[in-house]
């Protein structure tokens, strides 16, 4: 289970909620404008029936029954049309300020730290993009519209009952303590409820997206049991979750139900006492009574749409929180440089006109776990220009110390620099100017073969995404495609294979043109004389750039400037091939074992 992302505080969701009502005012007050006319055109019947009543107790209606009835119809059709005008106007708010709110989580997931997705996991990740982001949805397309409704409904409701008469207002003020100790006792419990509720949701996603993926060395490990045992454990902590934010709502909702009935009876009661008395009017009995009525619809809405409130305040909490997450930074200040040996020695100084491109790694030190180093004290310089393999066996830490060159990670101790300046306090952006990584993981978007490619420079124009296409070998294919470079790819689109998917991540790489690259086991997918045919073309393509290849397949070695050997988290030799076989270190057993015992 990873490291669950933060979860941003009630001041934090507050303080966004109001800058986004800020950015739309001129919706916004058209909306409430329009809510508010609708409300008004709603309390011309009560008042117009209570005139009635008292016209009939009176015996002076005469012939003013059908006027009051034609006014009342009207004023309804009046209502009808404000209130289809008045959802309109609030749906076309709800749908901008989502489709804002989307848009900024997608730029907060795309500037979060690799190493911070890699910690979280992608249950957590997952669940905040689909099940959160779709409550959040509901809330802001429903319940704020629905929330604007009720309180300005509410609003000219109470400012009517008070106009008819301000004794029989009174009777409502019994419902105040009844449903404000109900309402305080909810808001105290729910928030911490629903964040414990979309959390167990998360670790439910991570769970079995992990045993979907991992199906087959579950079944090889024969751990179906305990695989299992998770997901379990996972659905009783989901089930006790949700049955917490239940049993809130089956208090909740009778004490609301009590308040909405209390003050109906009272105004009867006491309105009857008080009209007994001579204070007030049948006809005013009759209308307040209405309007206390009509006041039970825009107080229930509030309080059922609280409950949405607290399921959405909850999910923007998760989704702002990705937002906070700050970039891991080491834990120790900048060491300073190893003492050079034959291993793991700078050939040159940084001064000189390369210094502006230099990547150095100095006794750097990192672990995924604390107390348990993966690096040991590693220093290695590539020289601006050169291509530097990195070999060994699997596990001895060549993709960690990759990585850290990326930029990926922050090494626990020692430090990664680009042209002098810390890798992990290098922008984003910055940082991948400087250096890219490329694994052999990679995906393939929803989109034309040509967006594919050009997403890492959108104003990319057709020469520039061919060029970049023809460096990897891929041009051929892509022309060849159904719709050429305009043919859809990804999930529902045309099939690539793997290494033609490959070769797309490599072509992205090319156009992206940083000074420095990271190939980590870039073309394991590819067959092998194809994969060395394209080292070469890219090779050609990217000379004067840094090319850090890491690689079992020892053809990369062999045509590499420098080669590094990483055993147990350490640099045990560092030079061009050559020299390294000549050497009968570990270098060369790899490369006679590998070669066939061939020099």
């Amino acid at each position: 289970m990873g490291t669950a992302l933060p979860v941003a505080d009630a001041a934090q969701v507050r303080r966004y909620a109001r800058g986004l009502v800020r950015r739309h005012p001129r919706a916004l007050a058209a909306a409430l404008a329009l809510h508010a006319l609708a409300a008004a055109a709603g309390l011309v019947a009560p008042r117009l029936l209570g005139d009635l009543v008292e016209g009939i107790s009176q015996g002076t209606t005469g012939t003013t029954v059908d006027r009051i009835a034609l006014l009342i119809a009207g004023f309804v059709v009046v209502q009808s049309v404000l209130v289809r005008f008045a959802h309109l106007a609030s749906a076309r708010l709800g749908e901008r300020v989502l489709a804002e709110l989307r848009e900024e989580f997608v730029d907060r997931m795309l500037a979060l730290p690799l190493a911070t997705v890699e910690r979280a996991g992608t249950g957590d990740l997952l669940t905040r993009t689909s099940r959160d982001v779709s409550a959040l949805s509901r809330t802001v397309r429903f319940a704020v519209p629905e929330t604007l409704i009720a309180i300005v409904t509410a609003g000219f409701i109470i400012g009517a009952l008070v106009l008819v008469g301000p004794l029989l207002a009174l009777p409502c003020l019994i419902a105040v303590p009844v449903l404000w100790a109900g309402t305080r006792w909810y808001l105290r419990r729910a928030p911490q409820g629903y964040l414990r509720e979309n959390a167990a949701y998360s670790d439910i996603t991570d769970g079995i997206s992990e045993t979907v993926e991992g199906s087959r060395t579950t079944e090889a490990l024969r751990q179906q049991a305990r695989r299992r045992a998770r997901i379990d454990a996972d659905i009783r902590r989901s089930y006790a979750a949700e049955r917490y934010t239940l049993w809130l709502r089956t208090i909740f909702f009778p004490v609301a139900e009590i308040g909405y009935v209390v003050p109906v009876a009272a105004t009867l009661l006491i309105g009857g006492w008080f009209y007994l008395e001579g204070w007030v009017s049948l006809g005013q009995v009759t209308a307040a009574t209405l309007y206390v009525q009509q006041l039970v619809d825009p107080v229930d809405r509030l309080l059922s749409w609280l409950d949405e409130f607290q399921v959405g305040g909850a999910s923007m909490a998760r989704l702002l929180g990705v937002a906070g997450d700050p970039p891991a930074t080491p834990a120790a200040a900048q060491a300073a440089p190893a003492a050079a040996t034959p291993a793991t020695a700078d050939r040159a100084g940084d001064a000189g006109p390369d210094a502006d491109r230099r990547l150095a790694a100095r006794d750097v030190r990192y672990a995924y776990r604390p107390g348990r180093d993966v690096l040991h004290g590693v220093t290695l310089v590539p020289e601006p220009g050169e291509k530097l393999a990195m070999v060994g066996p699997s596990g001895a830490g060549k993709s960690t110390l990759g990585r850290l060159l990326a930029g990926v990670h922050a090494p626990r101790s020692g430090s990664v620099t680009v042209a002098g300046r810390r890798l992990d306090e290098l922008p984003l952006d910055e940082l991948r100017s400087h250096v890219a990584l490329v694994t052999q993981e990679h995906h393939v978007f929803i989109g034309t073969l040509r967006e594919n490619v050009a997403m890492v420079r959108p104003g990319a124009d057709q020469a520039a995404v061919e060029s970049a296409l023809a460096a990897v070998d891929a041009l051929d294919w892509a022309r060849a495609l159904p719709d050429g470079l305009d043919t859809v790819v990804g999930s529902g689109g045309h099939p690539l294979s793997p290494a033609q998917a490959q070769q797309l991540a490599l072509a992205r790489l090319v156009l992206a043109d940083p000074h420095t690259l990271v190939l980590d086991e870039a073309t394991s997918l590819i067959d092998p004389r194809a994969a060395r045919h394209l080292e070469r073309s890219l090779a050609a393509v990217l000379a004067g750039r840094t090319v850090i290849a890491i690689a079992h397949r020892l053809f990369s070695a062999h045509d590499a400037d420098r080669v590094a050997v990483v055993e147990d988290g350490r640099i045990t030799e560092l030079g061009p091939h050559d020299e390294l076989v000549a050497a009968g270190g570990p270098y060369a057993a790899l490369w006679r074992s590998w070669h066939g015992d061939r020099p």
